[in-house]
């Protein structure tokens, strides 16, 4: 099963890393290297079985390769997933041989921090590896890359107005948001920045609460968020919250947010959506910053520079809409496309 997998989807190579005196259970996927080494996060989260994770780690890993030929990176996609519970089972060494891993690997990967992982871990594997990004600004990082990723999300959501509004400003303009973690609070910030108006849904009452006092949204239960009226659905937390249920309820005329694989069938929603009148953003391109982010130290990091190359999110999102109308398809169709291309380009390019 995991070689028709991996034949498939065309991965590259799939590492199953145990160290036993510190517990480790991780696997580390590498999908394409096509345009330069393989970046992807490192997740951290108490799978079922080993076979959810290995399924999963597949699916990031790929979903990396999309990402980073859309922002225009020469950056590759891996991901790296952590069997266990991130509040109880880390230690030291279990980073430090998660990080062994990574140096035997020799720069084919290199990993970041993502859900469950924190800036001390990945200093922890940075005690092994150089092939790291996302550690501690003493060693010449970005720090949290939260605010990067919110202001991507941003500039996303403007080019996203542009084209349904007719103008990139946001001012008075209704925003729906699911989920207020780190990069939605600061997607906020810069909305009500903007002049947006803003409703907020989490099952985090704190995190609301917060939203509402600091930017003066309007709160809404969870269930409730699918069915406001609004101009923009930005949905921040979990994936899969397109789907046959949520979308018949929507009264909103575009989507564009942070959070991962918002379509639960890529197709199939995409489609549905489009149906129904209502511009998706492809969530991969939107939450680039990131990413982009943390690429930049991979070189000597600037802060300028990088924002200024995820300020260029608003001209990719430009792009992906253009080929979706010049070839009549959904805008995750043409996200695809555009990358698929770029990807082929640079394969016959190495041709000699």
């Amino acid at each position: 099963m995991l070689f028709e997998e991996m034949e498939k989807y065309e991965y590259e190579q799939v590492v199953f890393c145990h160290d036993k005196a510190s517990g480790l259970k991780a696997i580390i996927a590498i999908h394409d290297t096509t345009l330069g080494p393989a970046l992807g996060g490192c997740r951290m989260w108490p799978y079922e079985t080993e076979m959810e994770a290995l399924q999963d780690v597949l699916r990031l890993a790929r979903g990396m390769t999309y990402k980073n030929a859309a922002a225009g990176l020469n950056l590759g996609g891996g991901k790296t997933v952590i069997i266990g519970d991130p509040k109880k089972d880390k230690s030291e060494e279990m980073f430090r041989a998660l990080g062994r891993y990574v140096e035997r690997l020799n720069g084919s990967y290199i990993i970041a921090e993502d859900v469950g992982i924190t800036v001390a871990d990945m200093d922890l594997v940075h005690e092994e590896t150089k092939h790291v990004t996302g550690i501690s600004e003493r060693f010449g990082s970005s720090g949290n890359p939260s605010p990067m990723t919110a202001f991507g999300v941003y500039s996303a959501m403007r080019r996203t107005a542009l084209e349904v509004f007719g103008t990139d400003s946001l001012t008075d303009k209704t925003i729906a948001i699911q989920g207020v973690g780190n990069v939605a609070f600061a997607l906020c910030r810069l909305l009500h920045e903007d002049g947006a108006k803003l409703i907020v849904a989490d099952i985090n009452e704190e995190a609301v609460n917060r939203a509402v006092t600091q930017f003066g949204a309007k709160a809404v239960a969870p269930t409730a968020i699918y069915e406001v009226e609004a101009d923009i659905f930005a949905p921040c937390a979990l994936g899969g919250i397109l789907n046959d249920e949520t979308i018949p309820k929507l009264k909103v005329t575009a989507i564009c947010g942070s959070a991962n694989n918002q379509l639960l069938d890529a197709a199939k929603h995409g489609k549905m959506l489009a149906s129904r009148g209502i511009l998706y953003a492809p969530d991969y391109i939107v939450n680039a910053g990131g990413v982009i982010n943390i690429a930049d130290e991979l070189s000597t990091y600037n802060e300028a520079r990088a924002q200024k190359k995820i300020g260029e999110i608003f001209d990719q999102i430009g792009k992906v809409f253009e080929i979706a109308k010049l070839e009549q398809v959904t805008p995750g169709e043409a996200a695809n496309r555009m990358v698929e291309n770029r990807m082929e380009a640079s394969k016959t390019s190495k041709i000699v």
